[in-house]
C-alpha cells in the first residue's frame, strides 16, 4: 500500500509541460527562421515538418559578409515555469555543435544559452535550467544564470565559425 501511495505521489507531483511535440500534422507558425542575413550575412536555414512527423532544421552556413549563424526560435504567451528544473529535448543532429536558446521575455536583448553537441543519432539532451547562462551576440553576459521561472521563447543556433551545412531533427521538447 505504501508503495503505491509513493507511485501514485510521484507520478501526480513529477507532471512534465510539453513545449513542443512535433507530428505530421504539425504546423510551424508559431516559429520563424532568423538568419545572419539580418546582418547582411548568407547563410541559409529553413523549417519543415519531415516525412518522419519531426520539425527539421536544415541549410548551410556562410561566412560572408562577416555571416556565420542560422536560427529558428517560437513565441509564445508567457509560461510560468517555476516548478520545473529542466528541459528535456530529443533530438536528431548531424554530429555538429548548437544552442538550445531561451528567453524570460520576448522584449529581453539577451539569451540564456546552452550549448550542445549532437551525436548523428537520435538523443535526449536534457538542461539543467539553472546552468543556462546569458548571453547577447555571442559574448556571456555579468548576470546570474536562467532563474527558470518565466518562459516566452525558446529557440536554436547553429554558428560554429566556420562554413558548413547543418540538419537537425526534432522530436520533443519538454519541460520536467
Amino acid at each position: 500500500m505504501i508503495l503505491m501511495y509513493l507511485f501514485l505521489n510521484s507520478f501526480f507531483l513529477s507532471s512534465n509541460m510539453i513545449l513542443c511535440d512535433f507530428t505530421k500534422g504539425s504546423v510551424l507558425t508559431d516559429w520563424r527562421v532568423i538568419n545572419d542575413v539580418v546582418m547582411g550575412g548568407r547563410s541559409k536555414g529553413r523549417l519543415r515538418i519531415n516525412a518522419e512527423g519531426h520539425a527539421e532544421f536544415i541549410g548551410t552556413i556562410s561566412l560572408e559578409n562577416n555571416g556565420g549563424f542560422s536560427s529558428i526560435r517560437c513565441q509564445f504567451d508567457k509560461k510560468d515555469i517555476a516548478d520545473f528544473q529542466k528541459i528535456s529535448i530529443r533530438l536528431k543532429g548531424d554530429g555538429k555543435a548548437y544552442q538550445f536558446r531561451v528567453k524570460s521575455k520576448k522584449t529581453d536583448r539577451h539569451n540564456y544559452i546552452f550549448p550542445f553537441e549532437t551525436s548523428g543519432e537520435w538523443q535526449i539532451i536534457d538542461i539543467q535550467l539553472n546552468k543556462m547562462i546569458p548571453s547577447f551576440r555571442g559574448r556571456k553576459l555579468d548576470m546570474p544564470n536562467y532563474s527558470g521561472e518565466k518562459l516566452e521563447e525558446i529557440a536554436f543556433l547553429i554558428g560554429n565559425k566556420k562554413t558548413e551545412s547543418f540538419k537537425i531533427e526534432i522530436d520533443k521538447i519538454i519541460l520536467k
